[in-house]
C-alpha cells in the first residue's frame, strides 16, 4: 500500500470527520421513522460498512488478533457510549466521551508511540475541548437529560478509553487500513448482537428507511472509518484524535439545517473555538 502524505493524511480524517458529522442525523432519522433502538442502527451500521467495504477492496481481510482486538474497542465504545446517553443524557455522555478521547490519546500516545506534543499541540488540544464544552453546553438545555450521574460519567469515560484505544492500536498497526476496518466492524458487530436482540434489529423495510441505512453504512461508516484508518499511516494519534472533533461541528450544524434547532451564543462560540482549534493544529501538522 502506498505510503499516506501528511497533508493527504489530514484531508482524509477531515473527510472523516464531516462524514461522521452526518451519522447522528441519520441515525435520528431512523429512530423517528423505524422500530429500531440505537444499538440495532449501530448493528446494521457496522454490517453494511463491511459489506461495502469488502466490496471496494474486493479481497477478504485476513482475520487476526490485530482485527479481533479493533472489533472489541468499537463494540465497548459504542455500547459504553449508549448507556452514557442512557443514564446522563445525550449532552453530558457527548462532551464527556468526546473530550476524555483526544485526553486518554494524548496520553496513550505519549506512553506506548513516543509521540509528543508541543506547546502548539497542546494548546489546541485544550481549545479543542473548551470549544466541545462549550458547544455541548449551548446544545442543552436544564432537565433531566443535563444531569450527570456516576454511572453515565463512568460510561462515557469507559467509551472514550475504547475509541482511544483503538487509535492508538491503528496507528501502531496501519499497515492494512481497510482490512483492519472490515475486520473491525464484523467483530462489532457479533459483539453487538446480544443487545441488538433485545433492543429490536429488525427495521421496517420501507424506501426511507433503506436509503437512509445504505447511507449510514456508506457514508458515516466504510467511508469515514476507512479513511480514519488509513489517516493514522501519516499522522499522529492525538493530531487525528482532535481534527475528529470536528464531527461535533457538523453535527450541530445538520441539527440546524434539518432539525430546525436554535444555535445559541455559546453553541456559536464554541463551534468557532473548535474548528479554530483544528485548523490551527492542521496547518501545524502539515508544516
Amino acid at each position: 500500500m502506498t505510503q499516506v502524505s501528511v497533508r493527504r493524511g489530514v484531508l482524509y480524517v477531515s473527510v472523516a470527520a464531516a462524514a461522521w458529522g452526518t451519522g447522528g442525523a441519520a441515525g435520528s432519522l431512523l429512530f423517528q421513522s423505524t422500530g429500531l433502538g440505537p444499538v440495532g442502527v449501530s448493528l446494521w451500521r457496522y454490517l453494511l460498512g463491511a459489506l461495502f467495504l469488502i466490496t471496494i477492496i474486493r479481497r477478504r481481510p485476513a482475520t487476526h488478533r490485530r482485527m479481533l482486538l479493533v472489533g472489541a474497542g468499537m463494540a465497548l465504545y459504542q455500547t459504553a457510549y449508549f448507556g452514557a446517553i442512557a443514564a446522563s443524557g445525550v449532552a453530558i455522555a457527548t462532551v464527556v466521551t468526546m473530550g476524555a478521547t483526544p485526553l486518554f490519546t494524548a496520553v496513550g500516545g505519549r506512553i506506548f508511540l513516543g509521540e509528543r506534543l508541543d506547546r502548539v499541540g497542546t494548546a489546541c488540544v485544550g481549545a479543542a475541548l473548551l470549544g466541545l464544552i462549550l458547544l455541548t453546553a449551548g446544545s442543552s438545555g436544564a432537565g433531566p437529560e443535563a444531569t450527570a450521574t456516576l454511572a453515565g460519567v463512568g460510561l462515557a469515560l469507559l467509551s472514550a478509553a475504547g475509541y482511544a484505544a483503538v487509535t492508538l492500536h491503528s496507528r501502531r498497526h496501519h499497515d492494512d487500513p481497510y482490512g483492519t476496518a472490515v475486520g473491525g466492524f464484523a467483530v462489532g458487530a457479533l459483539c453487538l448482537a446480544p443487545f441488538a436482540m433485545t433492543d429490536g434489529f429488525l427495521p421496517e423495510v420501507t424506501l426511507p428507511t433503506v436509503a437512509l441505512l445504505i447511507y449510514l453504512g456508506a457514508v458515516p461508516t466504510a467511508l469515514a472509518y476507512g479513511l480514519y484508518f488509513r489517516s493514522l499511516s501519516a499522522l499522529r494519534a492525538t493530531t487525528v484524535s482532535v481534527i475528529s472533533l470536528g464531527e461535533a461541528v457538523g453535527a450541530a450544524a445538520l441539527g440546524v439545517l434539518l432539525f430546525g434547532e436554535r444555535l445559541t451564543a455559546l453553541t456559536m462560540a464554541g463551534c468557532l473555538v473548535l474548528l479554530g482549534a483544528v485548523v490551527v493544529l492542521t496547518v501545524h501538522e502539515r508544516e
